[in-house]
């Protein structure tokens, strides 16, 4: 891992001492390189089966990488109409990159125990650690149009290595009342705050993962189709999302898939992905997590285009990732740039992603002073959503 002195250098100017930030990367680093060496280091941890796969999300422990995905055996992509898109966990060990087991935790009409999934494809899981000996997987099960698609969870038990046999529905609260996690909860709370666009009956996830600040659990709630964005907090038995506050506006841009960190003076910054106007992201921020900014475009983003961003703390720097609209060999989502600072305000690009094998919603966690990441990627389809690879950042 490549660490950088943190310590600021003392120059003198007009009599009087000043302090000169000390520069977070070499004078030669070269992005395109660094993004290289770790496009090289990647592993696919899919099983021969799949044909497509996206978005994981991961957790580190003991040694070993947990990896949450969607995935099919069919055809390459994935979209929530398809019956066929079901959750799978893989489980890595770090040192070698071996894939030790995969399990499918959720599918369409899979019987468990005390609940059997209606038809409807299982989508966008997310995992967390629940306490010393449990993993906590969410997922969404849905059905375009024919029903409400609805949030639930099932349990991992790393003692054993095995999922428990029985899934329970997850809740969420907002100030209307307590209800099942279903996109038309959220919908209804928006629309009471302003929210102009359309119910739908599907797509709503928590697609950013999780953060603790203040030991409080917090989460960014996500409608994808939708266009709705809203900061909430976990309960401690991890069954229930209460939303705090939404970040919407403004109204004619369609805001989505947006990720959320903490700058050093305690203000929330959420970059949000946008699906029309020019689809580059826009900034919003918040003190305290209920009234949200409107959002805003920032000058150091220029021609990002409609990709999952992420925007992660790892020490004492902030990443943050974006998609950019340049096209390597006309390949949709095939170029990601990674950008680093100590405040947030000043920023400097570490990592940039070019492969015509797209470089796409990735992931990234740190454990014991390395950042890992998944991510997808593909060979030959348009979406190349066709694998999940695992590796090692720095």
């Amino acid at each position: 891992m490549i660490t950088y002195q943190r310590d600021d250098a003392v120059t003198r100017q007009s009599g009087a001492y000043t302090t000169m930030p000390i520069p977070l990367l070499p004078s030669d680093w070269d992005p395109i390189a660094a993004g290289d060496r770790v496009l090289a280091s990647l592993r696919n941890i899919c099983l021969p089966a799949v044909k497509g796969a996206h978005d994981g999300d991961f957790l580190l422990h003991d040694d070993k990488a947990y990896i949450v995905y969607m995935a099919n055996d069919v055809q390459p992509g994935e979209a929530p109409h398809w019956p066929f898109v079901y959750n799978a966990l893989s489980i890595v060990n770090i040192a070698s990159g071996d894939v030790e087991q995969t399990v499918t935790f959720a599918a369409s009409e899979m019987a468990y125990a005390n609940v059997t999934l209606p038809v409807g494809a299982c989508f966008v899981p997310r995992i967390i650690r629940k306490d010393a000996r449990t993993l906590r997987c969410f997922f969404a099960s849905e059905n375009p149009g024919e029903r409400q698609s609805q949030t639930w969870y099932r349990d991992f038990d790393l003692t054993h290595q095995a999922f428990a046999d029985t899934i329970h529905p997850v809740e969420l609260a907002t100030d209307q009342g307590i209800f099942p996690m279903q996109p038309q909860y959220l919908h209804r709370h928006a629309a009471a705050k302003g929210f102009t666009g359309k119910p739908v009956t599907y797509g709503l996830y928590t697609i950013d993962g999780f953060r603790q600040y203040d030991g409080q659990l917090f989460a960014v709630l996500n409608n994808y189709p939708g266009g709705q964005n809203a900061w909430a907090t976990l309960n401690d038995a991890m069954g229930r999302f209460t939303v705090l506050g939404d970040f919407f506006l403004p109204l004619d841009a369609k805001l989505t898939e947006s990720a959320v960190e903490r700058l050093p003076d305690g203000t929330l910054m959420a970059i949000s992905r946008q699906e029309n106007r020019d689809q580059n992201y826009m900034f919003a921020r918040s003190r305290d997590g209920v009234t949200w900014s409107e959002h805003a475009y920032w000058d150091a983003i220029p021609n990002g285009t409609n990709s999952k961003p992420t925007f992660n703390r790892f020490g004492d720097l902030y990443y943050l990732g974006w998609q950019e609209a340049t096209r390597v060999n006309g390949v949709f989502r095939s170029v990601f740039n990674l950008d680093i600072s100590e405040d947030g305000v000043h920023w400097v690009r570490k990592y940039r992603f070019a492969t015509d094998k797209s470089f796409q919603y990735p992931t990234f966690h740190e454990y014991d002073g390395t950042i890992y990441l998944t991510v997808t990627q593909g060979d030959t389809s348009d979406s190349r959503k066709e694998r999940i690879m695992f590796g090692r950042l720095e």
